[in-house]
């Protein structure tokens, strides 16, 4: 059900922003990227260069369609893991429930990203965990390492459990439950998971000659060393915090999570993996909650999957009175709730569903309050409060829309300035339709970073031989020396430059 949820949901095109970026890369078959390794994902873009050539739709749908199948198999893997470790249907339906239906990951499911495949291999994770905790064949340890691997080759957050793995195996190997060999094959398995994030590490070594530089680069990409390093909150991020973490639970359903967490150790007598699961719902709110990046919204993601995990545990402690089943009494656990846990469990699951009128109805609220959301302009075609606030993106075509018009609006051997947002989606809608191939698309965006050889020195002679356009004249979203140098025109979607007003000029210089 989930699958179809995410299908019917996924944008049939052309996005905005990082997923603009993710479809042009895979694309143009773009392994690494330009914007340090960290935010190369080299795991989704081979897989998404695999699956363009899959006869489904066009190929940005069928780009799209990776985060609606990833998202799909997150949700499967929490549902296993819940039912699993309970024993019970209605727990692992509940908890499956509230990430699939939560905000963050199904708006994620809708367009292209990475988040959903790190979180199918997460959960993947966690299900091998639990069953060498139940059984202790060791071989669920070896998937274990091949599953870590491939997450990280996906997703630098996939190093947060590997933490928690290392110390688990360590203490296993310290009370001989394992061998030094099984650690071996743990290894191995993890490195050719690791194999495509460790060959552009190693090549990109090479190349360079900077191992620090490299290393550097592999954990914090370019430029991001102060976000992911940084602890210092400001009471705007710790609102915003609180905000996104309702956005995702606005149930009472969210109050099982802390029945669960009250429940972790006697559902069963894993210790151990209950002691690694309290501690990665621990490790990935702290990184998510201090992460200072202005879509920090998303980092909250492998959270809420924990939280969801936490919230079937919690309907579990409620439906089945705190005690854990046997396994005679797995295959029958929901036949022995009373009338009352039944009405209770019809709730919960109602609760889960409230979530999708709610979501319905958020983008308009939000607008009559007037709400911020952050954003300094608008861009057409893009109501930031549906675009942002409401999951699904069925029969979007916003950004197909904007590039069509804006290519088709400017003159002859015209020059567009477009920032990050929208530079994916003219220069895909341009090449894909061959669509005014005359017109020249700058941005400073790292994939595509043309402005060197449209940049100030080289302006005057630009403006006296063609046209200048700008996406959009505010600051941040347009270079500093268009803004000083020129005043802009309202040429449809886009913004025409014209020769600033003398006496503005003079204003400016004397302000």
């Amino acid at each position: 059900m989930g699958l179809i949820l995410y299908v019917v949901s996924c944008a049939p095109g052309l996005l905005w922003q990082d997923s603009g970026m993710f479809q042009y890369r895979v694309v143009h078959n773009e392994i690494q990227g330009n914007l340090g390794l960290a935010l190369a994902h080299p795991l989704y873009h081979l897989l998404g260069i695999l699956v363009k050539g899959v006869p489904v739709g066009n190929v940005f749908f069928r780009i799209n369609l990776i985060s609606a199948v990833a998202g799909a198999l997150a949700v499967a893997n929490l549902f296993l893991l819940v039912r699993i470790w309970t024993g019970m249907f209605i727990p692992a339906l509940i908890g499956a429930m509230s990430l699939a239906l939560s905000h963050t990951h199904w708006l994620h499911c809708c367009i292209a990203e990475v988040y959903t495949l790190y979180l199918a291999f997460f959960m993947a994770e966690l299900v091998v965990l639990l069953k060498y905790c139940k059984t202790g064949r060791v071989g669920y340890l070896y998937w274990l390492g091949l599953f870590n691997g491939l997450s990280i080759a996906n997703h630098m957050w996939g190093t947060i459990p590997l933490v928690c793995y290392v110390v688990f195996v360590v203490v296993l190997l310290a009370k001989k439950k394992i061998s030094g060999g099984n650690v071996a094959i743990i290894f191995l398995l993890w490195v050719i998971g690791f194999g495509p994030y460790g060959w552009l590490i190693i090549w990109n070594m090479i190349q360079s000659g900077d191992v620090s530089g490299t290393i550097s680069s592999a954990f914090f990409g370019n430029g991001w060393q102060n976000s992911v390093l940084n602890t210092q909150l400001t009471g705007r991020i710790v609102k915003e915090n609180f905000m996104f973490i309702g956005m995702n639970f606005p149930t009472p359903n969210v109050f099982l999570g802390l029945v669960g967490i009250f429940a972790l150790y006697r559902i069963s007598s894993e210790r151990a993996f209950s002691n690694v699961v309290l501690a990665l719902l621990i490790l990935f709110l702290l990184f998510a909650f201090r992460y200072s990046v202005p879509d920090r919204y998303a980092f909250f993601m492998p959270f809420y999957a924990m939280v969801s995990i936490f919230i079937g545990l919690g309907s579990w402690r409620l439906l089945s009175g705190g005690e854990a089943l046997s396994d005679k009494q797995r295959s029958s656990g929901e036949r022995l709730m009373s009338g009352r846990g039944k009405i209770m469990a019809g709730l919960m699951i109602f609760f889960a569903l409230t979530t999708v009128p709610i979501y319905a109805v958020l983008p308009g609220a939000a607008g009559e309050m007037n709400l911020s959301l952050g954003t300094a302009r608008q861009i057409p075609y893009r109501d930031e409060y549906v675009w942002f606030l409401q999951p699904w993106k069925t029969g979007y075509q916003g950004p197909r829309r904007f590039a069509v018009e804006a290519l088709e609006v400017v003159e002859e051997n015209g020059v567009i300035y477009a920032d990050g947002t929208t530079v994916y989606a003219l220069l895909l809608a341009q090449q894909s339709e061959d669509l005014r191939p005359d017109v020249t698309i700058v941005s400073s965006h790292g994939t595509v970073n043309n402005l060197d050889r449209y940049d100030a020195e080289r302006i005057d002679e630009l403006f006296r031989e063609r046209k200048i356009y700008v996406v959009s004249p505010v600051a941040g979203y347009c270079p500093g020396f268009l803004l000083e140098k020129f005043e802009f025109e309202s040429a449809g979607v886009v913004w025409q430059a014209k020769v600033k007003d003398e006496s503005d000029a003079v204003k400016e210089a004397s302000g």
